[in-house]
């Protein structure tokens, strides 16, 4: 949790320090952190892939290494290619995403930056599946803190041309970004090389099955993910419909969300391991339950979290706006938006140990089902069709979790789970 928390706030300084270059600055950088946002989706399934399989092995006794030289095989070969095509293609992706040309050669330069980094972040994945399955969790904390850290002193430095660096600008948040990112590599390797009993680098090569295992497992996480962040952007979309009020808004309450249920993530990452590893030992009864109290865990914590948006939401708006009226605008959907955060609980944590036991299709089809033909068909319909604006849409945005979170309860008590294949 403090390692994705931490993440977050990275970002929240990196929009400060570009946000004193400008708006076209600012706007380019978001520009190209969203495409890329999307790239790193393609791999983001080879962190659950690794972990379920290593938690699982972890408790069947069996070797924990290979599900690890699996990932980074695929994620080597993957992040390669996409890294190729993307630099290419950036300059139309650009134009796709945004037609206004101001922005366009800022956002080109930043994302043809940190899509370099596009495989380093593969590989890292990989290891952080790896060392999560074995629930060694405070290695991905000490490791992107200091990440971090290094990312803010060279974006800083690259930015604005401070101890004798190079003035680059926005381009030089993508450098600093991308530089500390291989480094944070190069500390997974380290560590993994110096710590790990059970890892036989001269054994790099994995086996075909485990191979075949490894990408099953990673390909339904990965496209939910990117299809996810692609109903984001058609959110957006319907945001720009109802004005720029609306856009403003609706970008400050996604992120606020994004940003507080990163908690629920956390646990929701802890109960993928420790389902897996009970399901290694056959210990189908133990997994039900860790799923159950991870999700207890979680709503206390999202509870105490979407309390200052239950009960001053004028004061968080505040924080971003001073206009009275969109102070206004918002009031209302923010409490929307702390409630869907109680209920969104059973959708984050049980989304996790369902892909512990293995059951990645099931999430992938649950999630973007829920996405793409309940909720943003039924925004369109309400907040544009009906004229009912932001608050309609937040209204069945609220309507979403709430089935959304009901399916997964459902599924994870039936435990048919039990049974997926590994």
């Amino acid at each position: 949790m403090l390692g994705m928390l931490s993440q977050s706030m990275l970002n929240l300084v990196d929009a400060a320090m570009v946000g004193r270059l400008g708006e076209t600055a600012l706007a380019g950088v978001g520009l190209g952190g969203y495409a890329m946002f999307m790239m790193t989706a393609l791999v983001f399934g080879l962190s659950s892939s690794v972990q379920s399989q290593t938690a699982q092995r972890q408790g069947a006794g069996a070797s924990l290494t290979s599900p690890l030289y699996a990932g980074l095989w695929l994620g080597l070969l993957s992040g390669m290619l996409v890294t190729l095509l993307a630099w290419w293609q950036a300059p139309w992706l650009m134009q796709w995403l945004s037609p206004a040309p101001d922005v366009h050669d800022v956002a080109i330069d930043y994302f043809r930056w940190r899509v370099l980094a596009l495989t380093a972040i593969a590989l890292t994945l990989c290891f952080r599946g790896y060392w999560n399955g074995r629930q060694h969790t405070q290695l991905y904390l000490r490791i992107i803190v200091a990440v971090h850290l290094l990312n803010v002193l060279l974006s800083a430095g690259l930015i604005f041309g401070l101890a004798g660096f190079p003035r680059l600008g926005a381009t030089g948040a993508g450098v600093g970004t991308t530089l500390s990112i291989m480094v944070g590599l190069l500390l997974w390797v380290w560590v993994t090389l110096r710590r790990d009993a059970y890892a036989r680098w001269r054994q790099l090569r994995p086996d075909s099955q485990i191979l075949r295992a490894t990408a099953r497992l990673a390909l339904p996480h990965s496209a939910q993910q990117l299809w996810f962040a692609a109903g984001y952007a058609v959110l957006f979309w319907l945001l720009s419909q109802l004005g720029t009020a609306s856009v403003a808004v609706g970008h400050v309450l996604i992120n606020l969300s994004l940003l507080l249920i990163l908690p629920g993530v956390g646990v929701g990452v802890a109960a993928m391991s420790l389902v897996g590893e009970a399901l290694g030992r056959d210990a189908e009864q133990e997994a039900h339950r860790w799923g159950m109290d991870a999700l207890w865990v979680a709503w206390l914590l999202l509870a105490v979290l979407a309390l200052p948006m239950l009960w001053v939401p004028e004061w968080v708006l505040a924080l971003f706006f001073s206009s009275p009226e969109l102070i206004d605008l918002g009031t209302l959907p923010l409490q929307l938006t702390g409630l869907m955060m109680i209920i969104d609980a059973a959708a984050l944590v049980l989304a996790q140990a369902l892909m512990g036991a293995g059951a990645q299709r099931t999430v992938m089809i649950v999630t973007l089902g829920m996405q793409w033909l309940v909720f943003l068909p039924l925004a369109w319909w309400v907040g544009l069709k009906l004229g009912h604006g932001l608050l309609g849409i937040w209204l069945m945005q609220l309507l979403y979790r709430l089935i959304n979170s009901t399916g997964f309860l459902w599924i994870w008590q039936r435990r048919q789970w039990a049974s997926s294949p590994a």
